[in-house]
C-alpha cells in the first residue's frame, strides 16, 4: 500500500460552529469542492474535511457516542517560537480555547495546544529539527 494520506475528516456536532472556527478563527478558506453537508479545506498535499459526526459514524457503521481524548492530535508547525506565541495570542483574542500554554517541550521544540469546538486538539509547534 502506498504511504499517502489524502483526507482527514473530522466528525463534528455543529457544522456551522466548526465552520466559524476554521474560517473565522484560524482564517482558512473553504474549498470550492465544499457543499452544504461537507466542508473541505485544501491543505498542502491533502484535505481537511468537516462532516456531521452522526453521519460519519453511520457511514463507517460505528456508534457515534464517545467523549474525552480522541487518541490523536493534529499539528501545524510554524517557523519560530515567536510565531507560536503570536499565533496563540491571536487565537486567544478570537476566543479559541487554549489547552496548553506555549512552552519548551521534552523533544526539544516549543509548542502549545488549542481545541476546536468538538475538542479536537491542535498542536501549534515550532520544531527546530524540521527545516
Amino acid at each position: 500500500m502506498e504511504q499517502r494520506l489524502s483526507f482527514i475528516t473530522l466528525g463534528v456536532e455543529d457544522l456551522n460552529l466548526s465552520i466559524d472556527f476554521y474560517e473565522n478563527k484560524l482564517g482558512w478558506t473553504r474549498s470550492a469542492m465544499s457543499n452544504i453537508d461537507l466542508i473541505l479545506f485544501e491543505l498542502k498535499g491533502m484535505h481537511l474535511s468537516l462532516y456531521s459526526k452522526k453521519e460519519l459514524a453511520k457511514d463507517a457503521t460505528v456508534d457515534s457516542i464517545g467523549s474525552g481524548f480522541k487518541g490523536f492530535t493534529l499539528a501545524q508547525n510554524v517557523w519560530s517560537e515567536k510565531e507560536v506565541d503570536d499565533l496563540i495570542h491571536t487565537l486567544r483574542e478570537k476566543g479559541v480555547h487554549i489547552v496548553k500554554e506555549p512552552q519548551k517541550v521534552f523533544w526539544g521544540g516549543y509548542s502549545s495546544y488549542i481545541a476546536d469546538p468538538d475538542g479536537y486538539l491542535w498542536e501549534i509547534a515550532y520544531n527546530p529539527f524540521l527545516k
